[in-house]
């Protein structure tokens, strides 16, 4: 189990009132700088883990018992967890599900590894910063129900985080533009890009993990290679949480270079550090996947990747 408290800074500086459990570090990171020194927020999925298969020791119950708020990214991503939730949470608290409230049903993808026959919809949305904001906006409205004292301070946090969330935007956007536009392409071992690639204007070619996390088999490898060739993209993209050595025999085959360091639900630094933040992990993430398909990400260069969030104390100017 993770636990970070009041985004990092001095707990002492205001007593947190509102205790959140939650699940994947990126929401963690959302709630800190939404709830700053009024929460404390607790991630019970451990950085560098899959979120996907993660099972809950029955420990966390525990937490959750304690938790004023729960927070999930749902779309099936944290059904055990969810379970778990269920089964220990106290009367009247609420459960927030932020991909059910961010997208309809018709707004849904399905991909190589989350295939609409298997019924569950990707659940990678934090990976699109405007997504992100939308994420913030509902934690605001959840902690505002539960401490309506704090609303006016939840509504201040996250229109820092939001300015900041809309300027990360546009230095993604710059920098993709130095792109040659044959190139922005993406292929990524887990299908963790579908609504940053939109955004953005990349074309998503496909994935390499299967839906069942399994390595892909053969024939698999095979239509990989010949849709990378196609393409003639420069580089296939792998990820820290899913080491893969099939990523090597595809990028040698395909001509094209592995790039293994993106990352969809590992911040950057431990819990506490200044740049384990969501912000840090995107930019992290853009430059790999800009400057890796020739472009020049010199557009992301000084962007403030630190937590957005105010004391209450300064505030509410005490």
């Amino acid at each position: 189990m993770v636990v970070a408290c009041g985004g990092g800074e001095d707990e002492d500086a205001s007593a947190a009132s509102i205790h959140v459990v939650t699940t994947v570090a990126p929401i963690r990171n959302i709630i800190e700088n939404v709830g700053g020194d009024r929460v404390t927020v607790t991630a019970i999925v451990p950085e560098g883990t899959n979120s996907h298969t993660f099972e809950p020791a029955p420990s966390v119950a525990r937490e959750i018992v304690r938790a004023d708020l729960i927070v999930a990214n749902g779309l099936n991503l944290e059904l055990p967890t969810l379970e778990l939730a269920e089964a220990n949470r106290q009367d009247g608290v609420e459960i927030l599900l932020l991909g059910e409230a961010t997208v309809n049903p018709d707004e849904y993808v399905y991909d190589f590894s989350f295939p609409k026959e298997g019924g569950d919809p990707n659940p990678h949305l934090w990976t699109d910063p405007i997504l992100a904001g939308e994420y913030a906006g509902h934690v605001r409205d959840a902690l505002s129900r539960i401490d309506p004292d704090g609303a006016g301070y939840y509504a201040a946090n996250t229109e820092a985080f939001l300015a900041r969330v809309r300027e990360l935007d546009a230095a993604i956007k710059a920098a993709v533009a130095t792109v040659p536009e044959a190139q922005r392409v993406l292929l990524t071992y887990h299908d963790s890009f579908p609504y940053f690639g939109p955004r953005y204007g990349f074309t998503i070619i496909g994935a390499i993990q299967p839906s069942d996390f399994s390595e892909p088999s053969p024939r698999e490898v095979a239509e990989l290679i010949t849709q990378i060739r196609a393409s003639g993209t420069p580089a296939i993209f792998g990820s820290e949480v899913f080491p893969s050595e099939v990523l090597d025999t595809i990028a040698t085959e395909a001509g094209a270079v592995q790039v293994a360091t993106l990352r969809d639900d590992d911040l950057p630094g431990e819990p506490g550090d200044p740049r384990n933040t969501y912000l840090a992990m995107m930019v992290e993430n853009a430059r790999t996947i800009v400057t890796s398909l020739g472009g020049n990400a010199s557009a992301l260069d000084g962007f403030d990747v630190s937590y957005s969030w105010i004391p209450f104390e300064e505030h509410s100017g005490g």
